[in-house]
């Protein structure tokens, strides 16, 4: 493979189950994932994490920090600055409570894996230093789930900072895949006196890069990344600035991105509407004369095993993109 792109062995299977109506998709999560950005020597710099080659997920991947939703932030009072949730609500295409919780989700995730957090004591300031135990300890009870990001804001007497986001674009996993997450994808500028730490447990690297050279080390073949990953990459280029990025984001386009899988002589073609470097088209082997079961095999059950699909080849190990603390997406 000429690139980096991440396609599990597990797929071709899939699609054709989902395809014959053997497979029911499953119900996708909410999700959050952040394009964390600053402004480098040479134009924008975005953070991006390695995911560990052991995670069930895009293991080996390169992503952005992110994960899944918490449904206990739906309709707890947040203390909010910026955009109202009602204008929040109209842009994500969802519900005020629902947009409460992935805003939440956002900024939950940026602190919980890279030490950032968007929020702070008034509605225009940010907290400074966050490495001293007890920011620590808060920190991990919201990787453990037994805080929510409302409570651990009204605990400490914080606002959250929704002006410091925007939303950037929404992908929705396969229907073929086991885990699935409809993920909104946002952008937001490294607050000034903050800096990052890899502060996950998923990741094994952590890197602030350029997004034409990540882009790159993809076309290469020396990054693993998921589409919708390598794609907001390369949307990023042409912005000179992370002020300039965030500020073009109010007129990003969030048509959710599904890919679509059909069966078509032979093959498995696999696209994604909009993104045509993604097509593929895996080839579906056929049982030889000789590999065709006896009569008294599983054919005399009325069941004859489906030939095996052509694996396709996994490139580097798969890389974060979509994550969740169970496994699940970061993108």
């Amino acid at each position: 493979m000429s690139n980096g792109q991440w396609y599990p062995p597990e797929w071709p299977e899939r699609i054709r189950a989902l395809a014959n109506g053997e497979l029911t998709p499953a119900v996708p999560r909410r999700a959050a994932t952040v394009l964390l950005l600053r402004d480098g020597a040479q134009g924008t710099d975005v953070y991006m994490l390695r995911r560990r080659t052991s995670m069930a997920f895009a293991g080996g991947a390169y992503a952005y920090p992110g994960g899944s939703v918490d449904p206990r932030d739906d309709d707890r009072h947040v203390d909010w600055a910026g955009p109202s949730l009602a204008v929040w609500a109209k842009r994500l295409g969802v519900g005020e409570s629902e947009a409460q919780a992935i805003v939440c989700a956002a900024v939950r995730e940026t602190y919980e894996e890279a030490g950032v957090l968007l929020a702070g004591p008034t509605a225009d300031s940010v907290v400074g230093d966050t490495t001293g135990d007890d920011w620590e300890a808060d920190r991990v009870a919201l990787v453990e789930r037994e805080l929510s990001f409302a409570e651990f804001l009204a605990r400490r007497g914080l606002v959250l900072r929704s002006d410091l986001l925007g939303v950037w674009a929404r992908w929705i996993t396969p229907e073929f895949e086991k885990r699935r997450y409809d993920t909104w994808f946002f952008v937001a500028a490294l607050p000034a006196g903050q800096r990052t730490r890899n502060a996950s447990t998923e990741a094994d690297r952590t890197v602030w890069i350029r997004p034409s050279q990540a882009a790159g080390g993809y076309d290469r073949g020396e990054l693993t990344m998921m589409p919708p990953t390598i794609t907001t990459l390369r949307q990023l280029e042409p912005y000179a600035s992370a002020a300039g990025a965030l500020a073009s984001s109010a007129e990003r386009d969030l048509t959710p991105v599904l890919a679509q899988a059909r069966l078509e002589n032979g093959e498995l073609v696999l696209s994604w509407p909009g993104h045509d470097e993604f097509t593929k088209h895996i080839t579906l082997e056929t049982p030889e004369p000789d590999e065709t079961p006896a009569p008294d095999s599983a054919s005399r059950n009325g069941s004859t095993p489906e030939p095996e699909p052509e694996q396709p080849h996994p490139p580097h190990p798969p890389h974060p993109q979509h994550r969740t603390h169970q496994n699940g997406p970061t993108a």
